[in-house]
Formats: structure tokens, C-alpha cells, sequence
């Protein structure tokens, strides 16, 4: 009878440790606004964000009161952008009420905030934008859709061809109300120097400081009032540390030519630097700074995650590549990179020591099942494929102490708060002389 109980106990025991381990899967978590940001982040003089921050997925999202109206934020690398754009709506703000202005710009007037509350606040809108394919992205750090790049090409151009062709591809982009093509219209030369001297992003998908910039350039049209006005802010592009420089001097079209031929330096073909361009997930400051991160790196895999990012559908997701090729680009300056992991929305590089280190722009990691299944795969694939010896993991947020302890017990070495992009920027302009 011995004999016949061992193999239910065994199996009882086994049940139950089945249970324990589903049992250790983490539930959603909400913070206070108050736990994870500064008290600067949390109210300023022109904004405050909402106490309770909910996570979806791997990002903390963030509800955004300022005095041209709400706006929201999700992660807190797009917090950091928002943030700083409130700065730049008060300069411009000024600028307009400014006795030099008033007197230069004659008739025209420029009403910051005015004319975009409709914008902000119709839900459409913001799923257009960065709202759209978030959920989706939280639960897929793992290998792209399963749809071909040649299929998405061909599905542009069959529009095309339906339309007659009357109309070009950055038309239909630009009136879609997405992309790269969308987030150039009306930033002319004058709308890039108030951008410049208000450290904002021209290419902005902030539909406020858009309007601002954009109306701006047309009053301005011949630049007069930019050399005339001073603005007492540091030059920090509040979208990413590497493209300042190159999205405020060069025009749309220079900008986006250089861009892709760094990704065919890179062995990037024809067929995604198209598909790239007509992606929901890129304005022009983001393909700019996927492009230069992954071309200053310039391993094998490198151009196979532009295929990668090439999908994305929404802009947090377009954030999230762009992000990762930044962190990628900084990490190899001082830990030389040898290779890329193919096919993986997670940026994985290999070292030419043998590591396989994870490169996350995430606010949040619990232990969750879709979590558990991500890095169950990155750790077959970063053995197999790149014949890594030894995990790293390196995020911009923070980790859950049952998720810790996992991946501790699994071999991987984690480091937390690795500066954004913006927090980068953001340094390197305050760490430069002032004249």
C-alpha cells in the first residue's frame, strides 16, 4: 500500500509546486507619483501630474495637467519629453506677450495653446499617436510579428495604386496623421530656430508645442525674431541625446536622406528603409535617432533590428526601438559590441567577452507569465544564436523584488536606473559652459 501512496504523493507534490510557481506571478501594480518621481517631476509652475500612475505592460503611465491643457505620458521617458515641453510652451508663451514681438510681428498674433483643445482631448487622436499599441508592445519583448516586410511594401504601394497614384506616399502619410511624413508639416526653417532656442523637438507630437512652432515659423518666416529674442534655456532636443544637432540644422528632406544611408551603410535594403518611413511609429526626431544609434554601432544584427522596429505601429513603440538603439550606442562606447540578437523586439547585444546583455527603456519589470516567457526565450537565443556565456540585463526603470530573485536564481546579472536618452542630453547640456 506503501507503494501505491508514493506515486500520489509524488504527484501532489509535484501539483502543488506547479501552484506555487503560478502562485508567484506578480498582478498589475498602481504607484503614487510621489514614490517614483522627484518632487520637481511631480508639480511645476506651469503643471502637475496626477497622484495615482497605473502601469500597462512595462510603462507607467502618466496623466499630465498644464496650462494649455492635458496631456499624457506613457513611460517616463516620454514624462521627461513632456515635461520639459511645458518649459518651452512657458518661453514661447513669453516670447508672445514680449514688447519685441508685439512690435515685429505687426497684425499677426500667436496664441499659444489655442485652436489644439480639441485635438488634445479627442481619445481618436490620441490613439493615433503614442496611446495606440501599447498593451500590445507590454507583452512582446520577444521576435517581430509574422508579417513580411515585402507584404507591408507591397500593401503601400497596391494603395497607391488604387488612389491612381495621384497623390505621393509622404502625402498619404502626412494625411493618415502618422509617421515621419507627419511630423514634418510646417516646420520650416524659422519653426526649427524657435525649437532650437526653446531646446524642444521640431518634429514634436505634442499637438501644443506643434501648433506653437509651427504658427511661430509662419510669422516668423524670415528668422528676424529669433536672432532678436533671447531665451534663457539650455539646448537639450527633448526626444533624444544624439539628434539635437542634426534635427534643428538640416531640412526635412537632408535630415531624412542622411538617415537612410545610415541604414544602408548598414546593409539595411530598400524595402525596409520604405517600410520604416511609412511606419505609425516614427516621427522624423526618432528615425533620426534610431538610424545614428544603430549606425555607430554597425554589428551583424544591427540592420535586422531596423526591420524590427520597422513594424512598429505606434509611437511609444518607436520610442522604445529608438531608445534601445541609444542605449546600444552608448553602452558600445565603453563595452565594445560584437553582434546584435536577430529578430528580437528586445535589444540584445552580444560582447566581445561572451555576454549577452539586454538592453530594456522600460519603467517597470515584474514577474509575470509573458515576462517569464520572454526572457525563457532571450536565454536560449542569446546561447544559441550568439553563444553567450554569462546574462546581463540593463533597464532604465526599476525591477519588483520577486522578479530580482528569479532572475538571479536564473543566472542574470540586472542593473537598474540606466539614464534615458533625455537624461543624457539633459546633462551634457548643463555640463557645457555658459558664454
Amino acid at each position: 500500500m506503501r507503494l501505491a501512496v508514493r506515486p500520489a504523493v509524488t504527484l501532489a507534490a509535484v501539483a502543488s509546486a506547479a501552484l506555487a510557481v503560478a502562485a508567484a506571478y506578480e498582478g498589475p501594480r498602481t504607484f503614487q507619483a510621489s514614490e517614483i518621481l522627484k518632487p520637481s517631476q511631480v508639480k511645476g509652475p506651469h503643471f502637475s501630474v496626477a497622484p495615482t500612475v497605473k502601469t500597462e505592460g512595462y510603462l507607467n503611465v502618466f496623466d499630465i495637467t498644464t496650462d494649455w491643457g492635458p496631456l499624457e505620458a506613457e513611460g517616463e521617458t516620454m514624462l521627461l519629453m513632456r515635461l520639459h515641453e511645458v518649459g518651452a510652451l512657458a518661453q514661447l508663451d513669453e516670447v508672445s506677450k514680449s514688447e519685441v514681438f508685439l512690435k515685429s510681428a505687426g497684425t499677426s498674433v500667436l496664441n499659444v495653446g489655442k485652436g489644439v483643445a480639441s485635438v488634445v482631448k479627442d481619445p481618436g487622436a490620441t490613439a493615433k499617436g503614442m496611446g495606440a499599441g501599447v498593451k500590445r508592445f507590454g507583452t512582446n519583448l520577444g521576435r517581430k510579428a509574422k508579417r513580411t516586410t515585402d507584404k507591408a511594401v507591397d500593401s503601400a504601394t497596391s494603395d497607391e495604386e488604387k488612389t491612381g497614384g495621384d497623390k505621393s506616399t509622404t502625402d498619404k502619410a502626412a494625411e493618415a496623421g502618422v509617421g515621419v511624413a507627419n511630423s514634418a508639416l510646417g516646420v520650416n526653417s524659422s519653426a526649427r530656430k524657435w525649437a532650437q532656442k526653446v531646446g524642444a523637438d521640431p518634429y514634436t507630437s505634442n499637438p501644443i508645442l506643434k501648433k506653437a512652432l509651427v504658427d511661430l515659423g509662419k510669422i516668423d518666416a524670415a528668422g528676424g525674431l529669433a536672432a532678436k529674442i533671447a531665451v534663457p534655456i539650455p539646448p537639450v532636443v527633448s526626444g533624444t541625446a544624439t539628434a539635437g544637432k542634426l534635427v534643428w540644422a538640416q531640412d526635412p528632406e537632408a535630415l531624412l536622406k542622411g538617415n537612410e544611408q545610415k541604414l544602408r551603410d548598414m546593409g539595411v535594403g530598400a524595402d525596409v528603409i520604405k517600410q520604416l518611413y511609412l511606419s505609425k511609429g516614427f516621427t522624423l526626431t526618432l528615425h533620426t535617432a534610431l538610424a545614428g544609434g544603430l549606425r555607430e554601432v554597425n554589428v551583424p544584427g544591427c540592420a535586422d533590428y531596423v526591420a524590427t522596429a520597422a513594424e512598429a505601429n505606434a509611437e511609444r513603440e518607436g520610442v522604445f526601438f529608438a531608445e534601445s538603439a541609444g542605449m546600444l550606442a552608448r553602452f558600445h562606447k565603453s563595452t565594445p559590441v560584437a553582434a546584435v540578437l536577430a529578430d528580437s523586439r528586445a535589444l540584445v547585444a552580444k560582447t566581445k567577452d561572451g555576454r549577452a546583455v539586454a538592453l530594456l527603456p522600460v519603467d517597470w519589470v515584474q514577474w509575470t507569465a509573458a515576462y517569464d516567457k520572454a526572457l525563457t526565450e532571450v536565454e536560449k537565443r542569446a546561447k544559441a544564436e550568439l553563444g553567450a556565456t554569462k546574462l546581463e540585463l540593463r533597464m532604465t526603470g526599476t525591477m519588483s523584488a520577486v522578479a530580482k530573485k528569479e532572475m538571479a536564481a536564473r543566472g542574470w546579472m540586472v542593473t537598474e536606473n540606466v539614464p534615458v536618452s533625455f537624461e543624457v542630453a539633459q546633462s551634457q547640456a548643463q555640463s557645457v559652459p555658459k558664454k
